[in-house]
C-alpha cells in the first residue's frame, strides 16, 4: 500500500536526497511539503523544493506550503551553508523563480481533513511549525495517522553540540509540545541516522546507473564537510532520507519506546537534550511512550538505498 506523506522539511542536502528518494520510490506519494528554516531559510527552502520537484518530475498539484520562518523561542535561526552549501544544495544555485504558487500555511488542514487516518507526517527539520499546527488545531491532529520525527540523539554525542541533535536543539519548545499531543510518534535520532552511511563507492554506482542526476555534486560537497570533520568516517549519512524509508520499512529499524522529554532551557549546556526514561522500575506516572529507533540494519539500508535510487532488482527481496 502507497503511504502518503506530508513532509516538513527544512531543504538541505539530506532532504534533498529524502525527495529524490521519494520521488522514484512506488511505495511513498508526496502529497505536500511544508517549507521551513533550518538548514537554509524559509524562502531558500521554498525555491529548492520547486527547483526539485522540476528537476524530478514530481505530480503536478502537489502544494508546496511557506511554514515557520523562525523556532517558538523568538531567536534568529542558525543556518549551516559549511554542511549544505549557499543554498542548501551543496555546490548548485538554483535560479530564483518569482512565479512560484505558495500555499498558506492552513493548506495543511485541507490535507490533513482530505486523507485523514491515511495521512502520515514526516518532520525532517525544526518542529515549529508541526508544533504551531497542534496549538491551533490540537483535535484535528489526532486525525493524522503517524508521525515520524528526525531528531534527537540519545546516550550518544549530538551533532550540534555535546549533547543536542541540530532539529531539538533549534527549536526544543516546539519538540516538547509535539511530543506532549502527537500519538503514534517514531523518533529516528542520530543513534540510527548517523549509521546510514552513503560511501564515495555507493555515490559512483548510482551515478552510473540511476537517474538521480545532482545526486553525486550533492553527496561529494556533503561527504567533504563530514570527512573534514571526522577522516575515520566511510561517507556521508543520509539522515532524512533514512527518516522517509523508515515509513515503508520498519524491518530495517531496531526499535525501543520511552517517555522522552526535550531540555528547553535555551541558555544552558543541555539545550535540546533528548532525554528517554529507560528505568525498568518506573511506572513513568502515566506517561506517553515514544518510538525510537535505536539502531539500524545496515545491510537492509544499504540495497533498499541502492535499489530505489538506480531502480534494479538487487535480488534481496528489499525493493
Amino acid at each position: 500500500m502507497v503511504k502518503k506523506v506530508l513532509l516538513f522539511g527544512d531543504i538541505g542536502i539530506d532532504d534533498t536526497v529524502a525527495l529524490i528518494y521519494a520521488s522514484l520510490t512506488k511505495k511513498i506519494e508526496i502529497v505536500g511539503i511544508v517549507a521551513d528554516y533550518g538548514n537554509v531559510s524559509r524562502e531558500d527552502a521554498v525555491s529548492n523544493i520547486y527547483y526539485l520537484m522540476k528537476l524530478f518530475d514530481f505530480p503536478q498539484g502537489i502544494p508546496v506550503i511557506r511554514g515557520a520562518e523562525v523556532p517558538l523561542t523568538g531567536e534568529q535561526p542558525t543556518f549551516y551553508p559549511e554542511i549544505h552549501g549557499e543554498h542548501g544544495l551543496g555546490p548548485i544555485i538554483p535560479n530564483d523563480d518569482h512565479s512560484l504558487k505558495i500555499e498558506n500555511f492552513l493548506e495543511i488542514v485541507n490535507l490533513i481533513e482530505n486523507y485523514k487516518d491515511e495521512l502520515i507526517i514526516v518532520n525532517i527539520g525544526r518542529l515549529t511549525s508541526l508544533a504551531t499546527m497542534f496549538i491551533l488545531y490540537r483535535d484535528l491532529m489526532t486525525k493524522v495517522k503517524e508521525f515520524y520525527i528526525m531528531g534527537g540523539a540519545f546516550w550518544i554525542p549530538g551533532n550540534v553540540t555535546t549533547v543536542a541533535e541540530a532539529n531539538f536543539h533549534g527549536d526544543p519548545v516546539a519538540v516538547n509540545i509535539v511530543l506532549t499531543y502527537a500519538n503514534n510518534i517514531t523518533i529516528i535520532p542520530l543513534n540510527a541516522t548517523q549509521k546510514a552511511i552513503v560511501t564515495p563507492e555507493m555515490v559512483v554506482y548510482i551515478e552510473q546507473f540511476g537517474k538521480t542526476k545532482i545526486f553525486k555534486p550533492l553527496m561529494d560537497y556533503y561527504t567533504g564537510f563530514y570527512k573534514e570533520r571526522d577522516p575515520s568516517i566511510q561517507g556521508g549519512p543520509v539522515h532524512d532520507a533514512l527518516t522517509l524509508m523508515a515509513t515503508i520499512q520498519p524491518e530495517m529499524f531496531i526499535f525501543e519506546s520511552y517517555p522522552v522529554v526535550v531540555v528547553d532551557d535555551l541558555d544552558g549546556p543541555t539545550r535540546g537534550q533528548s532525554i528517554a526514561d529507560t528505568r525498568p522500575y518506573s511506572n513513568n506516572n502515566g506517561e506517553k511512550k515514544h518510538r525510537i529507533a535505536i539502531d539500524i540494519h545496515y545491510e537492509m539500508f544499504f540495497y533498499n538505498f541502492l535499489s530505489v535510487m538506480t531502480g534494479q532488482d538487487l535480488n534481496n527481496g528489499l525493493t
